[in-house]
């Protein structure tokens, strides 16, 4: 019924890559010289395990809802065939989407998680990048 070139033929995956991108897109205007070599990336799910939930202590690089990881910072270095690879953070779809309540609460969860990984990928608090950043354990 709908033309294929509508947003309403996007998968979930296309629509979150595009929420991603948007959520980013202030952060990278404003930090843009110091992120030139950073990427972004979304898989559906982490690949890393999550934790016994008593005794959760996440590194710095990992943003997670308890035991359940929602991104990685994943540092630059070099890969098993000695090529360089670029740092990067990787956000995870489904246990963001899980988390979030509504769309709108999904965009703020997302920029808020970006903003906590970049600022660990600049060295810096996460309120120099966004200072109206809110708390991601605060519960509405």
């Amino acid at each position: 019924m709908f033309p294929h070139d509508l947003p309403v033929w996007r998968s979930r995956a296309e629509k979150f890559d595009l929420l991603v991108l948007g959520a980013f897109a202030p952060i990278d205007a404003q930090w843009h010289d110091r992120l030139t070599k950073l990427d972004i990336a979304v898989d559906e799910v982490p690949k890393i395990r999550a934790l016994d939930p008593d005794s959760v202590n996440w590194p710095d690089e990992v943003v997670a809802d308890g035991p359940v990881p929602l991104s990685r910072l994943v540092p630059a270095g070099i890969d098993r065939r000695g090529a360089a690879t670029r740092a990067r953070i990787v956000l995870f779809r489904r246990p963001l989407e899980l988390r979030a309540k509504d769309p709108d609460d999904l965009t703020d969860l997302v920029h808020d998680v970006l903003v906590h990984q970049v600022a660990t990928y600049l060295g810096v608090e996460p309120e120099v990048v966004d200072p109206e950043l809110g708390d991601l354990g605060d519960e509405d």
